[in-house]
């Protein structure tokens, strides 16, 4: 497999989402804030790249795009919930590992519904270029993509308009943490 194909880089990620999950559960109480947010920023840039590029594209190639669309937008929003949730309350909640295990739960339902009723039939109705020219896309969104949740702002309209300054402060925020030697 290749990340040139948008298929083949959405399930790579999906694969590499999974494995922060596991390696935030397992890591030691004082690595566990660096590996959530990890975690954190993977789900947050990979949901807004889907947001911008995948999901406009499935709702104009497949003859019930929008239905589609429409059901993984909702559990991307309930997921961004959750994670915002997690996310303000801290690894050190004493909720954190219920918590994250749900989110993990939702995420991974999402992705397997990803993969079994968008993916396929995407690279059906798609072709090489058009994938390839959509992994491009992909990686572009996520280099400039917010890098916490934003729970609202699925539509492709509030991530261009909204995105950029979102991001920005985003960005700023992690690196005043990173500086002042905080992770969460």
């Amino acid at each position: 497999m290749t990340d040139k194909d948008v298929v083949d880089l959405l399930l790579n990620q999906h694969e590499e989402i999974k494995r922060l999950f596991t390696e935030v559960e397992n890591a030691a109480p004082d690595d566990r804030a660096e590996a959530f947010q990890r975690l954190v920023r993977l789900l947050a840039v990979h949901e807004t790249a889907e947001e911008e590029i995948v999901h406009p594209y499935t709702r104009h190639k497949l003859d019930d795009g929008d239905e589609v669309v429409g059901e993984r937008l909702a559990e991307e929003n309930a997921a961004k919930v959750m994670l915002s949730r997690i996310e303000q309350a801290g690894v050190d909640d004493p909720q954190f590992a219920a918590n994250l295990a749900t989110l993990r739960a939702a995420v991974v339902e999402h992705a397997e519904a990803e993969e079994r009723e968008e993916f396929p039939r995407l690279r059906q109705q798609t072709s090489d270029k058009e994938r390839r020219a959509m992994a491009a896309g992909v990686r572009a969104a996520e280099a400039v993509a917010p890098t916490h949740p934003h729970p609202g702002m699925e539509s492709v309209s509030k991530n261009l308009l909204l995105g950029p300054p979102v991001a920005i402060m985003d960005r700023a925020r992690d690196m005043i943490r990173k500086a002042m030697g905080r992770s969460g």
